[in-house]
Protein backbone atom coordinates (compact mmCIF):
# COMPACT_ATOMS: atom_id res chain seq x y z
CA UNK A 1 0.00 0.00 0.00
CA UNK A 2 1.29 3.43 -0.92
CA UNK A 3 0.14 6.98 -1.49
CA UNK A 4 -2.42 5.98 -4.14
CA UNK A 5 -4.89 4.72 -1.50
CA UNK A 6 -4.41 7.68 0.89
CA UNK A 7 -3.97 5.26 3.78
CA UNK A 8 -2.37 6.42 7.02
CA UNK A 9 0.93 4.65 6.34
CA UNK A 10 2.75 2.66 3.68
CA UNK A 11 2.66 -1.13 4.00
CA UNK A 12 5.24 -3.47 2.43
CA UNK A 13 4.84 -7.25 2.55
CA UNK A 14 8.06 -8.98 3.59
CA UNK A 15 6.75 -12.56 3.60
CA UNK A 16 3.54 -14.49 4.22
CA UNK A 17 3.51 -13.64 7.92
CA UNK A 18 5.05 -10.16 8.11
CA UNK A 19 4.40 -6.76 6.59
CA UNK A 20 6.31 -3.58 7.36
CA UNK A 21 4.48 -0.31 8.13
CA UNK A 22 6.26 3.01 7.52
CA UNK A 23 5.06 6.55 8.23
CA UNK A 24 6.35 10.05 8.98
CA UNK A 25 4.74 13.04 10.69
CA UNK A 26 5.99 16.29 12.22
CA UNK A 27 4.64 19.79 12.92
CA UNK A 28 5.19 23.12 14.64
CA UNK A 29 4.36 23.58 18.36
CA UNK A 30 0.66 23.61 19.21
CA UNK A 31 1.11 24.02 22.98
CA UNK A 32 3.43 26.22 25.05
CA UNK A 33 5.14 23.53 27.14
CA UNK A 34 8.06 21.93 25.26
CA UNK A 35 7.70 18.61 27.08
CA UNK A 36 4.02 18.34 26.12
CA UNK A 37 4.86 19.28 22.54
CA UNK A 38 7.28 16.33 22.43
CA UNK A 39 4.74 13.91 23.88
CA UNK A 40 2.02 14.97 21.46
CA UNK A 41 4.32 14.80 18.44
CA UNK A 42 5.28 11.24 19.34
CA UNK A 43 1.71 10.07 19.98
CA UNK A 44 0.62 11.66 16.71
CA UNK A 45 3.29 9.90 14.65
CA UNK A 46 2.63 6.54 16.31
CA UNK A 47 -1.08 6.83 15.59
CA UNK A 48 -0.60 6.15 11.88
CA UNK A 49 0.82 2.71 12.68
CA UNK A 50 -1.99 1.98 15.13
CA UNK A 51 -4.54 3.03 12.52
CA UNK A 52 -3.21 0.31 10.22
CA UNK A 53 -3.61 -2.31 12.95
CA UNK A 54 0.15 -2.53 13.47
CA UNK A 55 2.68 -2.57 16.30
CA UNK A 56 5.32 0.23 16.16
CA UNK A 57 8.87 -0.89 16.84
CA UNK A 58 11.44 1.74 15.78
CA UNK A 59 11.46 5.51 15.32
CA UNK A 60 13.74 8.29 14.10
CA UNK A 61 13.59 11.86 15.42
CA UNK A 62 12.91 14.68 12.93
CA UNK A 63 13.69 18.08 14.41
CA UNK A 64 14.25 21.64 13.30
CA UNK A 65 15.30 24.15 15.95
CA UNK A 66 16.63 27.73 16.01
CA UNK A 67 20.24 27.87 17.15
CA UNK A 68 19.44 31.05 19.08
CA UNK A 69 16.81 29.34 21.28
CA UNK A 70 17.58 28.00 24.76
CA UNK A 71 18.98 24.48 24.52
CA UNK A 72 16.96 23.53 27.60
CA UNK A 73 13.80 23.88 25.50
CA UNK A 74 15.28 21.47 22.96
CA UNK A 75 16.03 19.02 25.75
CA UNK A 76 12.46 19.10 27.03
CA UNK A 77 11.02 18.53 23.55
CA UNK A 78 13.26 15.50 23.04
CA UNK A 79 12.50 14.18 26.54
CA UNK A 80 8.75 14.39 25.91
CA UNK A 81 9.10 12.46 22.67
CA UNK A 82 11.43 9.90 24.22
CA UNK A 83 9.17 9.27 27.22
CA UNK A 84 6.13 8.72 24.99
CA UNK A 85 8.03 6.35 22.72
CA UNK A 86 9.19 4.38 25.76
CA UNK A 87 5.57 4.14 26.91
CA UNK A 88 4.73 2.65 23.50
CA UNK A 89 7.65 0.20 23.69
CA UNK A 90 9.35 1.85 20.71
CA UNK A 91 13.12 2.38 20.35
CA UNK A 92 14.37 5.74 19.04
CA UNK A 93 17.40 4.71 17.01
CA UNK A 94 18.58 8.06 15.65
CA UNK A 95 17.28 11.02 13.71
CA UNK A 96 18.17 14.26 12.00
CA UNK A 97 18.19 17.91 13.05
CA UNK A 98 18.27 21.13 11.03
CA UNK A 99 18.85 24.72 12.15
CA UNK A 100 15.63 26.56 11.30
CA UNK A 101 13.78 29.71 12.35
CA UNK A 102 10.90 27.75 13.91
CA UNK A 103 10.86 24.52 15.93
CA UNK A 104 9.31 21.52 14.24
CA UNK A 105 9.29 18.04 15.69
CA UNK A 106 8.08 14.59 14.81
CA UNK A 107 9.14 11.10 13.83
CA UNK A 108 9.37 8.55 11.15
CA UNK A 109 8.02 5.32 12.62
CA UNK A 110 8.45 1.72 11.55
CA UNK A 111 6.10 -1.05 12.67
CA UNK A 112 4.94 -4.54 11.76
CA UNK A 113 1.61 -6.24 11.12
CA UNK A 114 0.46 -9.60 9.78
CA UNK A 115 -0.52 -9.07 6.11
CA UNK A 116 -3.96 -10.58 6.76
CA UNK A 117 -4.65 -8.20 9.65
CA UNK A 118 -3.90 -4.85 8.04
CA UNK A 119 -6.65 -2.30 8.71
CA UNK A 120 -7.11 -0.03 5.70
CA UNK A 121 -9.32 3.02 5.25
CA UNK A 122 -11.29 1.32 2.46
CA UNK A 123 -12.66 -1.86 4.01
CA UNK A 124 -15.96 -0.51 5.39
CA UNK A 125 -19.03 -2.67 4.76
CA UNK A 126 -22.69 -1.60 4.88
CA UNK A 127 -24.01 -2.43 8.34
CA UNK A 128 -20.77 -1.58 10.13
CA UNK A 129 -21.00 0.77 13.07
CA UNK A 130 -18.53 3.64 13.45
CA UNK A 131 -16.57 3.92 16.69
CA UNK A 132 -14.52 7.02 17.62
CA UNK A 133 -11.86 6.76 20.34
CA UNK A 134 -11.13 10.40 21.29
CA UNK A 135 -13.32 13.52 21.61
CA UNK A 136 -13.35 16.20 18.92
CA UNK A 137 -12.31 19.83 19.26
CA UNK A 138 -8.53 19.89 19.68
CA UNK A 139 -7.97 22.33 16.80
CA UNK A 140 -10.50 24.80 18.20
CA UNK A 141 -9.11 24.44 21.73
CA UNK A 142 -5.50 24.99 20.67
CA UNK A 143 -6.56 28.01 18.62
CA UNK A 144 -8.10 29.42 21.79
CA UNK A 145 -4.94 28.50 23.68
CA UNK A 146 -2.81 30.56 21.28
CA UNK A 147 -5.22 33.48 21.80
CA UNK A 148 -4.95 33.08 25.61
CA UNK A 149 -8.70 32.36 25.71
CA UNK A 150 -8.71 28.65 26.61
CA UNK A 151 -9.98 27.58 30.02
CA UNK A 152 -7.12 25.86 31.95
CA UNK A 153 -9.22 22.76 32.65
CA UNK A 154 -10.09 22.41 28.97
CA UNK A 155 -6.45 22.88 28.05
CA UNK A 156 -5.37 20.09 30.41
CA UNK A 157 -8.00 17.69 29.06
CA UNK A 158 -7.07 18.43 25.46
CA UNK A 159 -3.33 18.09 26.04
CA UNK A 160 -3.72 14.73 27.77
CA UNK A 161 -6.00 13.51 25.00
CA UNK A 162 -3.54 14.51 22.28
CA UNK A 163 -0.69 12.85 24.21
CA UNK A 164 -2.64 9.60 24.73
CA UNK A 165 -1.69 6.59 22.63
CA UNK A 166 -4.16 4.81 20.35
CA UNK A 167 -2.50 1.47 21.06
CA UNK A 168 -5.20 -0.17 23.17
CA UNK A 169 -7.95 1.04 20.85
CA UNK A 170 -6.09 -0.41 17.85
CA UNK A 171 -5.51 -3.81 19.43
CA UNK A 172 -9.10 -3.99 20.66
CA UNK A 173 -10.52 -3.09 17.25
CA UNK A 174 -8.36 -5.68 15.50
CA UNK A 175 -9.26 -8.40 17.97
CA UNK A 176 -13.00 -7.69 17.62
CA UNK A 177 -12.99 -7.93 13.83
CA UNK A 178 -12.81 -4.33 12.62
CA UNK A 179 -13.09 -3.90 8.86
CA UNK A 180 -11.44 -0.48 8.51
CA UNK A 181 -9.70 2.24 10.49
CA UNK A 182 -8.15 5.68 10.17
CA UNK A 183 -6.90 8.26 12.63
CA UNK A 184 -8.66 11.61 12.72
CA UNK A 185 -6.10 14.36 12.25
CA UNK A 186 -5.68 17.40 10.01
CA UNK A 187 -8.62 16.83 7.66
CA UNK A 188 -11.06 16.61 10.56
CA UNK A 189 -13.74 14.00 11.12
CA UNK A 190 -15.59 14.64 7.86
CA UNK A 191 -12.48 15.09 5.73
CA UNK A 192 -11.03 11.73 6.71
CA UNK A 193 -14.44 10.07 6.58
CA UNK A 194 -15.03 11.31 3.03
CA UNK A 195 -12.01 9.41 1.77
CA UNK A 196 -13.14 6.25 3.58
CA UNK A 197 -16.66 6.51 2.15
CA UNK A 198 -15.44 7.12 -1.41
CA UNK A 199 -12.99 4.22 -1.37
CA UNK A 200 -15.55 1.78 0.04
CA UNK A 201 -18.44 3.23 -2.02
CA UNK A 202 -20.72 3.54 1.01
CA UNK A 203 -22.60 6.33 2.78
CA UNK A 204 -21.38 7.13 6.28
CA UNK A 205 -24.04 8.49 8.61
CA UNK A 206 -22.90 10.31 11.76
CA UNK A 207 -25.13 10.93 14.76
CA UNK A 208 -24.38 14.41 16.05
CA UNK A 209 -25.72 13.85 19.56
CA UNK A 210 -23.53 10.73 19.92
CA UNK A 211 -20.26 12.42 18.92
CA UNK A 212 -17.90 13.10 21.86
CA UNK A 213 -16.83 16.77 21.95
CA UNK A 214 -14.69 18.46 24.59
CA UNK A 215 -16.85 20.54 26.90
CA UNK A 216 -16.56 24.26 26.16
CA UNK A 217 -15.52 23.83 22.52
CA UNK A 218 -18.89 24.86 21.10
CA UNK A 219 -18.72 28.08 23.13
CA UNK A 220 -15.30 28.80 21.62
CA UNK A 221 -16.72 28.32 18.11
CA UNK A 222 -19.47 30.81 18.91
CA UNK A 223 -16.74 33.29 19.91
CA UNK A 224 -15.09 32.86 16.51
CA UNK A 225 -12.08 30.82 17.66
CA UNK A 226 -12.01 28.59 14.61
CA UNK A 227 -8.73 27.43 13.01
CA UNK A 228 -8.18 28.22 9.34
CA UNK A 229 -7.86 24.52 8.63
CA UNK A 230 -11.53 24.01 9.51
CA UNK A 231 -12.58 26.31 6.66
CA UNK A 232 -10.25 24.50 4.26
CA UNK A 233 -11.71 21.15 5.35
CA UNK A 234 -15.23 22.50 4.80
CA UNK A 235 -14.27 23.54 1.29
CA UNK A 236 -12.62 20.16 0.65
CA UNK A 237 -15.70 18.17 1.71
CA UNK A 238 -17.96 20.57 -0.18
CA UNK A 239 -21.30 19.13 -1.29
CA UNK A 240 -20.34 15.59 -0.30
CA UNK A 241 -22.07 15.91 3.09
CA UNK A 242 -25.76 16.30 3.88
CA UNK A 243 -26.63 17.86 7.25
CA UNK A 244 -29.89 17.58 9.12
CA UNK A 245 -31.82 20.86 9.12
CA UNK A 246 -31.59 21.08 12.93
CA UNK A 247 -27.76 21.16 12.96
CA UNK A 248 -26.33 24.65 13.42
CA UNK A 249 -23.41 26.14 11.50
CA UNK A 250 -21.40 26.27 14.75
CA UNK A 251 -21.93 22.54 15.31
CA UNK A 252 -20.89 21.81 11.74
CA UNK A 253 -17.53 23.54 12.26
CA UNK A 254 -16.62 21.04 14.99
CA UNK A 255 -16.94 18.26 12.41
CA UNK A 256 -14.51 20.09 10.11
CA UNK A 257 -12.11 20.97 12.95
CA UNK A 258 -8.54 19.77 12.16
CA UNK A 259 -7.41 17.46 14.95
CA UNK A 260 -3.91 16.84 16.20
CA UNK A 261 -3.25 13.31 17.47
CA UNK A 262 -6.96 12.54 17.37
CA UNK A 263 -8.68 9.25 17.93
CA UNK A 264 -9.21 6.30 15.64
CA UNK A 265 -12.38 6.06 13.58
CA UNK A 266 -13.13 2.35 13.35
CA UNK A 267 -15.68 0.58 11.15
CA UNK A 268 -16.69 -2.63 12.88
CA UNK A 269 -19.68 -5.02 12.94
CA UNK A 270 -22.33 -4.11 15.55
CA UNK A 271 -21.42 -6.82 18.06
CA UNK A 272 -17.77 -5.77 17.96
CA UNK A 273 -18.70 -2.11 18.32
CA UNK A 274 -20.80 -2.77 21.42
CA UNK A 275 -18.02 -4.86 22.95
CA UNK A 276 -15.41 -2.23 22.12
CA UNK A 277 -17.38 0.43 23.98
CA UNK A 278 -17.71 -1.90 26.99
CA UNK A 279 -13.98 -2.66 27.03
CA UNK A 280 -12.93 1.00 26.61
CA UNK A 281 -15.36 2.96 28.81
CA UNK A 282 -14.91 6.69 28.31
CA UNK A 283 -12.52 6.02 25.43
CA UNK A 284 -14.81 4.69 22.70
CA UNK A 285 -18.15 5.94 21.40
CA UNK A 286 -20.48 4.56 18.71
CA UNK A 287 -21.00 7.64 16.54
CA UNK A 288 -22.65 6.41 13.35
CA UNK A 289 -23.08 3.65 10.82
CA UNK A 290 -22.21 2.64 7.27
CA UNK A 291 -25.09 2.38 4.79
CA UNK A 292 -25.30 1.28 1.15
CA UNK A 293 -24.28 4.20 -1.04
CA UNK A 294 -27.27 6.48 -1.65
CA UNK A 295 -25.63 9.19 -3.76
CA UNK A 296 -24.18 11.17 -0.84
CA UNK A 297 -20.95 9.93 0.80
CA UNK A 298 -21.57 11.59 4.18
CA UNK A 299 -24.62 12.37 6.27
CA UNK A 300 -24.90 13.98 9.69
CA UNK A 301 -28.16 13.78 11.63
CA UNK A 302 -29.35 14.28 15.18
CA UNK A 303 -30.87 11.19 16.79
CA UNK A 304 -32.52 13.03 19.71
CA UNK A 305 -31.58 10.18 22.04
CA UNK A 306 -32.60 7.34 19.73
CA UNK A 307 -30.13 4.50 19.17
Amino acid sequence: MGADTSDDAAVYRIDQDTALILTVDFFTPIVDEPYDFGRIAAANALSDVYAMGGEPVLALNILTFPSCMDAAVLGEILKGGSDKMKEAGVYIVGGHTVDDVEPKYGFTVLGFVHPDRVLTNSGILPGDLLVLTKPLGTGIATTALKARMCDPMLKDRVVESMAALNDVASKTASRLGAHASTDITGFGLLGHSLKMAELAHVTLEFWLDKLPVFGGVLDLVKEGLIPGGAYRNKEYVGENVCFGTDISDDEKMILFDPQTSGGLLVAIPPAGAEEMVKLLPGNAWIVGRALPYDGTPLRCVRLHGDS
